[in-house]
C-alpha cells in the first residue's frame, strides 16, 4: 500500500479511542489542577501509557492547545451573539468579557498563552488559538474605531493582553469581582476617546 493510500485512511477505531480519552482526561484535570497537572497522571486515568499519550500529543502546549480546541465552540458562539448587537462598542466591551472568561477555563491557563502570543514560535500549538483570538480582538477594536469610540492607537494585541490579564488576576482569587469591575472600567477608559 502506498503512502498516499495511508494518508487518506481514517485513523483506527482504538487510536480515536485513545485521542479522546486523552482530551477528556486532561479537561478534567485541567480543570481540577490547573494546566500544570501531571501529564502521567492524565494518561493514567485515560487508561493509556505515558508514550501513548505523547504519541498523540509530545508537549503539554499540544495538549492543551487540543482541549482547547474542543472548548472554543463556546467562544464561537458567544462570538456570534456579539456580532449581532449592531453597537460597536458594546460589542468590543462583550468580547473582552467572552476572552476572560475564556482564558480563565483553566487555571495557569493566561501563562502559556501569554509566552505563545509574545514569542509568535509557529511550532508552538498555542500560537495559532491566540493568533485567531486576537484577530479576532482586532476586528472589534477596529469596528469601534470607525464610530469613535476606541483611539486609533488602540490595537488588538493591547486588549487581548488586558484579557488575559484580567483572567490571571481572577485566577489567582486575589481580587474580588468589584476590583475585577475598576480594573475593566479602567481598560475601557484607557481605550475609549477622550
Amino acid at each position: 500500500m502506498s503512502a498516499g493510500t495511508q494518508q487518506g485512511r481514517k485513523p483506527r477505531a482504538d487510536v480515536q479511542r485513545n485521542r479522546a480519552a486523552l482530551l477528556d482526561a486532561a479537561q478534567r484535570h485541567f480543570l481540577k489542577y490547573g494546566v500544570g497537572t501531571s501529564l502521567e497522571a492524565v494518561a493514567k486515568e485515560a487508561g493509556v501509557g505515558p508514550g501513548t499519550l505523547y504519541r498523540h500529543f509530545p508537549t503539554r502546549e499540544a495538549l492543551l492547545a487540543a482541549v482547547l480546541q474542543t472548548r472554543s465552540e463556546e467562544l464561537v458562539a458567544r462570538q456570534a451573539e456579539i456580532t449581532q448587537l449592531g453597537d460597536a462598542c458594546k460589542a468590543l466591551e462583550q468580547w473582552l468579557r467572552a476572552l476572560e472568561e475564556y482564558f480563565s477555563a483553566f487555571s495557569g491557563l493566561p501563562e502559556p498563552l501569554m509566552a505563545a502570543a509574545r514569542a509568535q514560535d509557529p511550532d508552538n500549538p498555542l500560537t495559532l488559538p491566540c493568533d485567531t483570538v486576537i484577530t479576532a480582538t482586532e476586528e472589534y477594536v477596529q469596528a469601534a474605531q470607525r464610530t469613535g469610540h476606541v483611539r486609533a492607537s488602540v490595537k488588538g494585541y493591547d486588549l487581548f493582553l488586558a484579557a488575559i490579564s484580567v483572567a490571571w488576576l481572577k485566577g489567582t482569587g486575589a481580587v474580588d469581582e468589584d476590583s475585577l469591575d475598576r480594573l475593566r472600567a479602567l481598560t475601557a477608559n484607557g481605550y475609549g476617546q477622550a
